[in-house]
């Protein structure tokens, strides 16, 4: 029987990078498991927009669902908008709980900010969807993530579940875009 301490995920994208204080519902680990990818034009962290509504014209992106989960993808045709959640594979490990972000002069903290370096670097986006592109491909705009991200999720975006036109942008509401 193998040590619990000395586990390794076999997964890339389990979370964790060694032994942890075990939540209550997880455990030392939680895996997840990519579903596709996801192609945009942003090469680097710094060809990334601060967020997915920031550029105009917003750039026509891809996301690619490996061949296992295509059939996943019946009767999305008619949704307008998705979301998707993705693994911010690249943004680097190390975080602070609380720092100044770029664009304010005051320190803040982690959770009250949109910053992809976080403990579990999962992207979140409503998009637009364009259709499908064959089979295995959505065509959809509004990304922020690097080109080959991996694609967690998919579901369809509802807005009369996930919206809130009279939600509270807090200390962000000066920062808006779009």
């Amino acid at each position: 029987m193998s040590d619990p301490d000395k586990r390794q995920p076999t997964n890339p994208l389990a979370c964790g990078e060694g032994p942890r204080e075990a939540g209550p519902e997880f455990g030392e680990t939680a895996t997840l498991r990519a579903i596709g990818t996801i192609e945009t034009p942003f090469k680097t962290l710094a060809d990334c927009p601060r967020n997915g509504r920031q550029l105009d014209p917003a750039p026509l992106c891809r996301a690619r669902v490996f061949p296992e989960y295509v059939a996943g993808l019946a009767s999305l045709a008619d949704f307008s908008h998705l979301i998707l959640l993705y693994w911010l594979h690249r943004p680097g490990r190390d975080f602070g709980l609380r720092f100044v972000p770029p664009f304010d002069t005051r320190e803040r903290g982690l959770f009250a900010t949109r910053a992809p370096v976080r403990p579990n670097p999962i992207g979140l986006a409503v998009v637009a969807f364009d259709g499908l592109d064959g089979a295995d491909t959505l065509r959809v705009r509004y990304l922020d993530c690097l080109d080959a991200t991996p694609l967690l999720d998919i579901k369809p975006y509802l807005p009369t579940t996930d919206a809130v036109p009279e939600a509270s942008m807090g200390w962000l509401a000066p920062h808006a875009t779009r």
